[in-house]
């Protein structure tokens, strides 16, 4: 039985874009290849990251006030903040807290302000407040960052605090001289003080009181600079340098001069030790004290790298811990990242086996192969845009490519069943391309855009939720926009240009 149609028949080719698509075999072929090749190129460049990157947009106010009722730090501190920085332009929430001995103001500002111009004038109008109370500490002016930490290294064991301190010091150099380690800081360790302690007696014996004392201190424990001088040999910067940080430099101040012409020093009316700041909360780890070292990824370092990196690190460095100190890894974030990986991995491997078998078994293996082949095109070249989008590899974007994956086939399946139909009814490969393509085009874009329509919501989420999860629209609307143009340009010239393996009724 002879067919219908005749692949030859000029009058039959049609025209539009999907015909010049299907005639012209290599246009396809080669946008196949750069979304393929440049989407596998730029997932090796592509930054990786547990969460997406996005700036916190508040910045924080924190004064001490030592001793004071959380009443007195709202009188005296809060309402002060609140009045100094609520005309400033960029400033849109102001959240308060008062404590005792501490307060502490959130300011939000507003989306797509400078922060960093904001940051200076909320810095300037808070060191413009005079009414601050007299034992209130300086302000604390901050522009919250959001950083990437990886994982944290728990330092425990039967040491006192002071040991376990200089140990973690001590792991945090040698870490950072690896140099695939960029950020490390301590976490769970106290401040270093200094505390000095005098008795009533002394104070009685001498004259003086704590006051005097707190002033004698202060005026021999600076570091300012005094400006320049200009010499003939050229110019001299001047800068007083009298800082004190431990015991002994400060146990040396000169307090009290008696009439005889003795001199006596902070160390023999005081007591003066080293120590650490007061607080209400200690870190402990399987019943011992504890002090955490975090590591953090920067720049274009990958969570799985900088664990890596963290761990062979560690196993050197344990050589030389002291006996009855321990150390362990938790919170080990890139173990999180690696599982949704593999995920997604197994998930887009299944589907494209199934879909695989499936439609080699009811329609034709190579109807099959090139219908599977939408998904790798689709996902890889998402892969090749998202990073002009600011898109990373993130906890995120890889749930996106997840809820993705189960909707990007059906475009191709259903274009590539239409045009299997058509051949099967006797068309030529070209015109049953043609055609086929031609039918479901419209319903094929209704249901993409529908698809884009629900996800686009999500770009409109106020705050720090919506920066997060803005990626899962870019991530499912690109890989749908891609996965329309495959289905509908890539996969008929390929299903037209298909010379064995389908055979005619």
């Amino acid at each position: 039985m002879s067919s219908p149609y005749n692949s030859s028949d000029d009058s039959r080719r049609g025209r539009g874009f999907i015909a010049w698509m299907v005639h012209n075999r290599i246009t396809p072929n080669l946008l196949m290849l750069v979304l393929l090749i440049g989407g596998f190129y730029m997932s090796t460049r592509i930054k990786q990251e547990v969460f997406p990157e996005y700036s916190e947009d508040i910045v924080s106010v924190t004064v001490a006030y030592p001793g004071a009722s959380p009443e007195e730090v709202e009188q005296g501190i809060i309402l002060a903040i609140e009045e100094g920085v609520r005309g400033l332009e960029g400033v849109d929430e102001i959240a308060a807290t008062a404590g005792e001995g501490v307060g502490s103001v959130r300011i939000e500002l507003l989306p797509g302000a400078d922060q960093q111009k904001i940051h200076q004038d909320i810095k300037q109008a808070v060191d413009r407040i005079t009414t601050f109370p007299r034992d209130a500490e300086e302000p604390e002016v901050t522009l919250e960052i959001h950083r990437h930490e990886v994982l944290t290294v728990q330092l425990y064991g039967n040491a006192s605090e002071w040991a376990l301190r200089n140990l973690a010091e001590e792991v945090r150099d040698r870490l950072l001289q690896d140099p695939r380690i960029t950020q490390v800081d301590l976490v769970g360790a106290r401040a270093y003080e200094v505390h000095v302690e005098v008795s009533e007696e002394n104070l009685r014996t001498y004259g003086l009181t704590l006051d005097q004392i707190a002033q004698r201190i202060r005026t021999t424990s600076v570091e300012l600079p005094g400006g320049s001088v200009k010499t003939e040999a050229g110019e001299i910067l001047v800068r007083f340098k009298e800082r004190r940080d431990w015991a002994d430099e400060f146990a040396a101040i000169a307090v009290v001069t008696t009439p005889d012409g003795t001199v006596l020093h902070l160390s023999d009316i005081a007591t003066v030790q080293e120590g650490f700041q007061d607080v209400d909360t200690e870190a402990t780890y399987d019943d011992y004290r504890a002090i955490g070292v975090g590591v953090f990824r920067v720049g274009d370092q990958t969570p799985i790298g900088v664990s890596e990196a963290v761990r062979e690190a560690m196993q050197k460095i344990e050589q030389d811990l002291p006996p009855g100190v321990h150390y362990t890894i938790n919170r080990d974030r890139s173990e999180i990242y690696s599982q949704r990986l593999q995920l997604l991995l197994k998930n887009a491997f299944f589907g494209l086996a199934l879909v695989m078998l499936l439609l080699g078994l009811f329609l034709e293996f190579k109807v099959a192969f090139w219908v599977t082949m939408g998904i790798p095109i689709s996902f890889l070249g998402a892969l090749f845009f998202l990073p002009g989008f600011g898109v990373t590899i993130n906890m995120i974007s890889m749930f996106a490519f997840i809820v993705a994956l189960g909707i990007v086939v059906d475009d191709a399946i259903i274009a590539g069943e239409n045009i299997y139909e058509y051949r099967q009814r006797g068309m030529s490969f070209i015109e049953a391309a043609m055609q086929g393509a031609r039918d479901v085009s419209l319903p094929i874009g209704f249901s993409i855009l529908t698809n884009i329509v629900a996800f686009v919501p999500l770009f409109f989420i106020p705050g720090t939720i919506g920066k997060v999860w803005t990626v899962i629209p870019l991530v499912v609307i690109t890989v749908f926009t891609i996965s329309w143009f495959e289905s509908l340009l890539i996969l008929p010239s390929h299903l037209a240009h298909t010379r064995r393996g389908w055979s005619s009724p």
